[in-house]
C-alpha cells in the first residue's frame, strides 16, 4: 500500500503511512540539501519537514504535468519529492534574501 493509499483510508495503515512519509521526507530532504546546499536552518527535523513538504509540492508538480504522483517510498516518489524540496529551498532562500535586503 502506498503513502497516498494508506492516507486515504483512515484506520488502515495510518501509522505505517506516517512512518513512510517521515522516511521519504528524510531521504528527499537530505538529497535536496546535498544538491542545493546553502545557509538553511539545519537539523534532522527541519530536513524531514523540508522533504515532506517537498513531497507534497513534488506530487502536485507531477500531477499537474501528468507524469505521476508521490505514492510510496520508491524511486519515482523520491525523485518528485527531491524536486519539490529543491523548489521549496529556492523559494525559502528568495524570501529570506528579500527580507535581509529590505
Amino acid at each position: 500500500m502506498g503513502i497516498a493509499a494508506a492516507a486515504g483510508q483512515p484506520g488502515k495503515g495510518t501509522a505505517l503511512s506516517i512512518i513512510a512519509w517521515i522516511v521519504l521526507g528524510l531521504i528527499a530532504g537530505a538529497i535536496a540539501k546535498m544538491l542545493h546546499p546553502g545557509p538553511d536552518p539545519g537539523g534532522i527535523f527541519v530536513t524531514i519537514l523540508i522533504g515532506i513538504v517537498g513531497a507534497v509540492i513534488g506530487g502536485f508538480i507531477g500531477n499537474t504535468l501528468g507524469v505521476g504522483d508521490v505514492n510510496g517510498v520508491n524511486i519515482w516518489s523520491i525523485v518528485l519529492s527531491v524536486v519539490g524540496a529543491i523548489v521549496l529551498l529556492i523559494v525559502y532562500r528568495m524570501v529570506t534574501n528579500r527580507r535581509a535586503t529590505v
